[in-house]
């Protein structure tokens, strides 16, 4: 394969064929080398908390049923029947005790096992026995973390949490939010983006964008009192492709950071809460959650933004250009009904698919999707290679990094650029 970046810090550029963002054959190397074999995020434990809870997502391509069983264990199933392949379980979510094939009435439990099957008799011949033989198949691999629930398709190179590495603290700092834990809002946000998955992660570690994209919810904020800050913050590669990005700063954050619209009440609610995480957490990392905001990749399909609020997107590429997304809303177990719906009205006016930012974003990714067909087979120096390079210089020379320059995009593809192509590079 022709190589896919071209970095050299002699020069201070970085280059990424506009070919990986288009290319069929790119598009399958990626679900060979990274969907196939990496961890994978695909749910948080608290959307199914009672026994029989389950719920089904497409992950890395395949279909799942993820399901919390009479021993209130999480188990992440392949979504097939091991009888003739059919989609065993085809509603969104629900509780049940037994999960039964609509084609030939094969029914197995929450753990798995072939439980009834019409006809049972005409298997008498077999070796071993039709229970013994089918059963739900597992995913190769699962793992939870912080109640994020990650699997992987083939054998893991690490455990979990060593692939993880320093973005379990980040994690942690999410669920230490609430004195009770935290809990994912009852639906999710489905929604579809005509690009490349690579154009979201890029999007979410690029704070240049901001300002000039961003006008509309800039003027909106300004209009109702609260400026919201637009000061770079500092960018962290995590290792392994894991990225956050911190800011430090008060942005206005339910349950944590008061704006004058929300009222005195909204406001001595506040003030109490953040009392608590001082008293429960100590005041380093009370400030930590209360007067941080972060946005965390943890590599390949997970962002979690911890903004106004928590949101949580999956990624699921489709093809070279077809993306989509699955979001789901983080908050404090049992917080107060008012700050729920303050949550809610923040998260989705400004990270829902019809909010002030992500409609904006979408445009910004399709449309990059298709400009990036013009220069298909341009020839000439940097005919068809998105750049790259913004903030090398400071990179090469070894100041921190942060959130305006590209330091995060370049990690990231290079952490790609080595599970998809072996590292290779031209200069």
């Amino acid at each position: 394969m022709v190589a896919m970046i071209k970095d050299s810090p002699e020069q201070r550029t970085f280059l990424v064929s506009r070919e990986s963002l288009r290319s069929e054959q790119v598009f399958g190397d990626e679900q060979a080398a990274i969907w196939d074999r990496h961890w994978l995020w695909c749910a948080h434990e608290s959307e199914i908390p009672k026994r029989g809870d389950f719920l089904t997502r497409t992950v890395g391509g395949r279909p799942l049923l993820i399901v919390r069983d009479r021993d209130d264990k999480v188990r992440v199933f392949l979504n097939s029947c091991p009888h003739k392949g059919t989609l065993l379980c085809r509603e969104s979510r629900g509780n049940a005790r037994f999960f039964r094939c609509f084609y030939h009435a094969w029914t197995f439990s929450s753990e798995g096992a072939l439980v009834a099957l019409p006809d049972e008799a005409g298997y008498s011949e077999c070796d071993p026995q039709p229970r013994e033989r089918f059963q739900l198949s597992h995913t190769w691999a699962t793992d939870v973390v912080a109640g994020f629930v990650f699997v992987s398709f083939g054998p893991p190179a690490q455990p979990l949490r060593d692939w993880l590495g320093d973005v379990v603290d980040y994690l942690e700092l999410v669920m230490d939010m609430g004195p009770h834990g935290m809990e994912s809002i009852d639906g999710a946000l489905l929604y579809h983006v005509r690009a490349n998955w690579k154009l979201a992660v890029e999007n979410a570690l690029d704070a240049y964008h901001f300002a000039p994209t961003h006008q509309t919810f800039i003027e909106y904020r300004k209009d109702t009192g609260y400026v919201t800050s637009n000061k770079p913050g500092e960018a962290v590669s995590l290792g392994n492709g894991h990225v956050v990005h911190i800011s430090r700063g008060r942005y206005g954050r339910a349950g944590l950071d008061w704006e004058p619209s929300w009222g005195d009440e909204e406001r001595r609610r506040i003030e109490q809460n953040r009392a608590d995480l001082v008293e429960r957490l100590g005041p380093e990392r009370a400030e930590s959650i209360a007067d941080t905001s972060r946005i965390l990749f943890v590599f390949p399909n997970l962002l979690v933004f911890d903004i106004l609020g928590v949101a949580l997107r999956m990624l699921e590429p489709v093809g070279p250009a077809s993306t989509e997304v699955t979001s789901l809303q983080l908050a404090p177990v049992g917080e107060a009904t008012d700050t729920r719906r303050l949550r809610l009205d923040h998260l989705i006016g400004f990270l829902g698919p019809g909010g002030f930012s992500t409609p904006d974003d979408i445009e910004a990714y399709e449309a990059i999707q298709q400009g990036v067909q013009a220069t298909r087979g341009d020839g000439r120096a940097g005919g068809d290679w998105n750049d790259v390079s913004r903030g090398y210089a400071e990179e090469v020379a070894g100041k921190p990094a942060h959130t305006y320059h590209e330091t995060s995009i370049r990690s990231f593809w290079r952490f790609w650029n080595t599970q998809v192509q072996g590292g290779g590079s031209s200069i």
